[in-house]
């Protein structure tokens, strides 16, 4: 199946954002986990989908689910090939290969409470995959370069978005 049976709703979405800019809005969109047993997780979102998490036996987890750092790759990673199969939809580009790799390294004595160790993620490295038929390599670059500016979780990583933390002890 191609990318390109998105143009139609892409171009339709963007003539509605362009007259009705607050159509493009999506407030209060949520991710909701909630701790099951030992490390394990449940995450559900707004529309039912759903994720399961948990950490590796070494780290007290049974490997259940995927790790949240996991996640936070797979997230990065699938949010730069969608922006970069909807550019080249809207361009009329057919990819015929994309796959985008995130990678990045972590240090787990700051998780177990060891002082002064950062629990950050560090050298985060994206690798982009992409080919087209009958097009040229310096348009291929930029439909990627493009999809990486534009990718939302990209976005919001670099500018490092603040995060608000509400508690409840019930």
């Amino acid at each position: 199946m191609s990318n390109l049976i998105a143009r139609k709703a892409l171009e339709r979405a963007k003539r509605l954002f362009l007259e009705k800019p607050g159509a493009a809005k999506k407030p209060n969109t949520t991710a909701t986990a909630v701790w099951r047993d030992g490390l394990l997780c449940d995450i559900t979102g707004p529309a039912g989908e759903k994720a399961v998490t948990d950490m590796p036996a070494p780290m007290g987890g049974t490997g259940t689910g995927s790790n949240p750092g996991w996640l936070l790759r797979a997230g990065m990673a699938s949010c730069a090939s969608t922006a970069i199969a909807m550019r080249a939809s809207m361009q009329g580009i057919a990819l015929r290969t994309l796959e985008v790799t995130v990678q990045s390294e972590s240090d787990a004595r700051g998780l177990v409470g060891i002082e002064n160790v950062p629990t950050a993620l560090e050298s985060m490295r994206m690798s982009i995959k992409i080919a087209a038929d009958g097009v040229d390599e310096a348009t291929l670059r930029e439909l990627a370069a493009w999809g990486e500016a534009h990718s939302p979780v990209s976005c919001t990583l670099r500018e490092q978005a603040p995060v608000t933390v509400d508690v409840a002890v019930i």
